[in-house]
Order: C-alpha cells, then structure tokens, then sequence
C-alpha cells in the first residue's frame, strides 16, 4: 500500500488539533521552524501542509506575524446567489466610516448611469465578530444614486460611526419600486491606500482582493455600485457555480 504522503499527514494533525481546540481562534500555531524540528520533516513539506490549510480556510497568515488558528465557519464565505451578497450581514459587523453624503464622483456616475456626476457615498468596514472586539476584513465604498439614496438618507444606520448587522442594499430594496435581479461583480488585485491599511489594520501598498458589484433592478436600472478592498489573510472567496437546466 502506498505511503501517505508527509504533507497530508501534518495537514489533518493540525486540522484535527485546531478542532479539538488547541489552537483556539485568532490563537498562532508553531512557525515552519518549530514543526520542522518536532516532526523531522523538510520546510517544503511543512509549508505545503500550511498550503493546504491556508486555502481551505482553517488557518491565516498575517506577514511577519505567523499563522494563525480561524474560528469554524467564519471567515469562509460561499456565494452561489444575489441572496447570499445580500446576506453577508448574518456573522459580521459593519462599522460606518463616513457616513451617506451627496458629493461629485465622475467615475461612480458614468458606472450607475446617471445624467449628471452627483452620487451619494457612504464608507464602511467589515469585522468578523463585535464591534471593538471583531478583525477587520473589509473597506467598502458604496454609491448611490439619488433616486436610490432619498429611500435611506435618513436611516441612522448610514450615519457616521453607526454599527449594525446589515448591508446597504438590505436596507434599501424594501424601498425600491422593483426587486433586485442582478449583481454584475468584477474581481482584480489592488494595493491598499492610506484608508484602507488604517481601516483593517495592514500596511500602506499590501495587496488585496478588490471586488467591485454593480446591483441592478428587474428593469436593468443599476441602483448600488460597491466598491470593496478585503485583506487577503482574513478573507476567502468561494463562488459556487451551477449548471443551467
């Protein structure tokens, strides 16, 4: 019978000890070195085994900190439908940065289409876990335009410094004379600005994951453009694709 290989066996030891609760969350797990020297096994084997562990969402990496233990379930996100962007609420915490205003955005007009350059923004974060206590992920822009924003101006959950656990188009299609019926998304690699390393706690020019979603409504009006930068280490990604019938 063939041998399994080293990799793998590392790879379900630490799995099996993070779950039984070794390594609680948010807590580090021994460096490449420490492993190296307690199995007897080469740094390649080590390192693919954190690979592995990496993208499967069990551990995180913080550079120049080490790898750490994540809680079950909360940092892997899995989207399949406009249902669960919408739902991304139901484990994090949002945190408003600046809160809704009018302003001009050239940009951020021409994408939603409007007539003019007039847009209304509002800024906020994403934690997982509770405010002052939770690990930021996530910086989000949001623009509206007018016609959609007059629906939640005054919402004090867009208010500089509100917390909650929503999104903004969550508060916003129960006002909509029609139903959201698309989500169009664009995902690249970006560097994180001064705003960005402040908000989830990184260095100015780390890379990270940009995600922009353009929400549009059953008459194909667009109503809310999203702009995202989440930090790679506290982030995974997972798209669910389903055949058509």
């Amino acid at each position: 019978m063939r041998a399994e290989p080293a990799y793998r066996l590392l790879r379900e030891q630490l799995r099996d000890e993070i779950g039984a609760g070794r390594y609680p969350h948010g807590v580090r797990l021994p460096t490449e070195s420490e492993l190296v020297a307690r199995h007897g096994l080469s740094r390649q084997t080590v390192r693919r085994a954190f690979q592995d562990l990496v993208a499967e969402g069990v551990v995180y990496r913080v550079p120049g900190r080490g790898t750490y233990a994540r809680e079950s379930g909360r940092y892997l996100r899995q989207l399949g439908s406009i249902e669960d962007l919408m739902n991304l609420s139901q484990d994090t915490t949002m945190e408003v940065v600046r809160g809704l205003t009018r302003r001009v955005d050239v940009e951020a007009a021409s994408r939603l289409r409007l007539d003019d350059d007039v847009v209304h923004t509002v800024v906020f974060r994403r934690l997982h876990g509770a405010a002052g206590h939770g690990i930021p992920f996530v910086l989000t822009t949001v623009h509206l335009p007018g016609s959609s924003a007059r629906h939640v101006e005054d919402s004090g959950a867009l208010k500089t410094g509100a917390v909650g656990t929503h999104t903004v188009i969550g508060l916003l299609e129960p006002h909509l004379d029609e139903p959201i019926a698309e989500a169009a998304q664009s995902i690249t690699v970006a560097t994180a600005g001064q705003d960005v390393a402040a908000a989830v706690d990184c260095r100015v020019g780390h890379a990270m994951l940009r995600v922009d979603r353009l929400y549009s409504d059953s008459t194909g009006r667009p109503v809310e453009l999203s702009v995202s930068h989440f930090l790679p280490e506290q982030y995974t990604y997972r798209v669910t694709l389903r055949r058509s019938r």
